[in-house]
């Protein structure tokens, strides 16, 4: 069995040229610090993404339409004992654009990161949702509930709580998956995995989840 399809989509966002300042605050393994500055701007990576160099020196986003995917084949004997699997990727992203650090491990964490930036002041906090269908299915129309799906959120050297927390997919949903304050640069590494507690039809089962990064 292999699931689900990870939907990557790299999503920039702006108003007028893009243009990108200096920054301030000191690095941390999760969130940092970004100073204010013409076009209000946000990006969105989970999995692959592109940027010209990392944003500390000066980097831009660009777009990436790659889509990730995150799989687990199921071995007949095993199929629905309740052990859950540990899910991979095909995404080779390991470094953050924030600052080249090594933030994620594959094929077993997706990168998931990116900035909301304004000109000004502190504002309400972007979100970050993920759309998410009802079912994994296969070729003659089998299901396995998304719900099965769900992941733990980590990255090297993190302490404290992470900017997209563990969770579990919601069957036919849109679900908020974490957010992003106002000239913040957040990420994690999600480890997925397939509960495995249900005995479905034999098959390839996929399906595609869409993250989304939305600004006041």
């Amino acid at each position: 069995m292999h699931a689900p399809h990870c939907g990557n989509r790299l999503r920039r966002a702006f108003i007028g040229a893009a243009l990108f300042g200096a920054l301030s605050g000191t690095a941390s393994a999760y969130t940092a610090t970004l100073t204010p500055v013409a076009p209000k701007t946000v990006y969105l990576q989970v999995g692959v993404g592109s940027f010209t160099g990392n944003y500390d020196a000066g980097g831009q986003p660009q777009n990436n339409t790659t889509i990730n995917t995150v799989s687990a084949t199921v071995a007949a004997a095993a199929v629905g004992n309740g052990t859950a699997q540990a899910m991979t990727t095909n995404s080779t992203a390991t470094q953050s654009f924030w600052d080249g650090f090594t933030f994620c491990s594959v094929p077993g964490q997706v990168y998931i990161g990116g900035f909301y930036r304004t000109t000004g002041a502190a504002t309400t906090a972007a979100l970050v949702t993920a759309a998410v269908p009802a079912a994994l299915t296969n070729a003659t129309g089998s299901t396995i509930p998304f719900s099965k799906i769900s992941w733990t959120s980590s990255g090297n050297a993190d302490t404290g709580a992470e900017p997209f927390p563990s969770g579990t997919f919601a069957n036919g949903a849109m679900q908020n998956v974490g957010s992003m304050g106002s000239n913040t640069w957040n990420e994690s590494c999600l480890t997925f995995s397939y509960a495995n507690n249900t005995v479905p039809a034999a098959g390839t089962f996929t399906g595609v989840v869409l993250y989304t990064l939305s600004s006041p």
